[in-house]
């Protein structure tokens, strides 16, 4: 099942400022941003994967998985998942796409934002511009975090 990465992209720019009523908004427990990530992916075409734990899926605000919202749960799945909905694979800064995911840790030991990849130009990462939520964001360029480090995840396609 392909990946429809322009899907993606605009339902980041409709819902960056606001939040879809369809899913239970986390912004006062712990932040919003992996849950607006997986939003992204899933309006782009991927499918759930409906495994206890460990897959990726929302059904309701207390019935979902660990890698809906979780910043480290979804990088796991993503990048290891071999089964159904999403998968990528780490991915340099100069190998992103709309529709990928970068992830930010301020500490430089744990990732703990999520943004949604929504235009790529040269040089980067000044033209790699992104949205998000918890600190609502669209259209906002990478360079303008203050990060220690950052890792990518470059989508591959959803089974």
């Amino acid at each position: 099942m392909p990946y429809i990465r322009s899907k993606a992209v605009e339902y980041a720019h409709k819902w960056a400022f606001s939040r879809n009523p369809k899913y239970l908004n986390y912004d006062g427990l712990g932040g919003d941003c992996t849950n607006f990530i997986s939003q992204c992916i899933f309006a782009g075409g991927a499918r759930m994967n409906y495994t206890p734990t460990y897959g990726w899926y929302y059904i309701n605000g207390n019935n979902k998985s660990p890698s809906w919202t979780g910043v480290e749960f979804l990088y796991n799945f993503l990048t290891k998942n071999k089964g159904v909905g999403p998968y990528g694979v780490a991915a340099e800064l100069h190998d992103i796409e709309p529709g990928d995911i970068i992830q930010l840790s301020f500490d430089g030991k744990n990732y703990t934002h999520s943004l949604f990849v929504v235009q790529v130009g040269q040089p980067v990462p000044e033209r790699v511009l992104i949205a998000t939520h918890t600190a609502d964001a669209d259209n906002r360029p990478l360079a303008s975090y203050k990060f220690t480090d950052y890792r990518c995840i470059h989508i591959i396609g959803s089974r």
